[in-house]
């Protein structure tokens, strides 16, 4: 059964994330990249694979060696997808940011008021102290 595979189906797993992050830096053979997980080769190569069929991951052929090459512009798709997100949860926190600027502002004039009013009442019992 052919599925088709889309880039969110290959990033939903952490291996190939993984992969994706490994290969992202050099162009690495199938054998370099399952040197770097406790799976089975076969394993690897299966996510290879989908990352392949997903058009994330380049294949070259130079001699014997297969080297996979990272494919940013298919990356794209999930920027874009992500754009509006960002910018709602952007405008959120600089919504909260503006609130506890507020929330700050207003416990640093509570203080000021309780240092005064504090101030006043030691000067009031200071005065009844000394018969003022």
């Amino acid at each position: 059964m052919n599925l088709r595979r889309d880039v969110f189906q290959a990033i939903a797993d952490p291996t190939r994330r993984a992969i994706l992050l490994l290969v992202a830096s050099h162009s690495m053979t199938a054998g370099a990249i399952a040197a770097n997980f406790d799976t089975a080769r076969p394993t690897v190569s299966k996510h290879l694979q989908i990352l392949t069929e997903c058009e994330l991951l380049d294949q070259e052929q130079n001699g014997r060696e297969v080297y996979y090459h990272f494919n940013p512009s298919k990356m794209k798709e999930v920027a874009d997808w992500m754009e509006p997100f960002k910018k709602m949860w952007e405008e959120r926190f600089d919504n909260l940011d503006n609130y506890l600027a507020e929330l700050q502002k207003e416990q640093t004039n509570n203080k000021r008021t309780t240092l005064k009013s504090k101030n006043r009442c030691q000067t009031k019992r200071l005065a009844l102290q000394t018969g003022n």
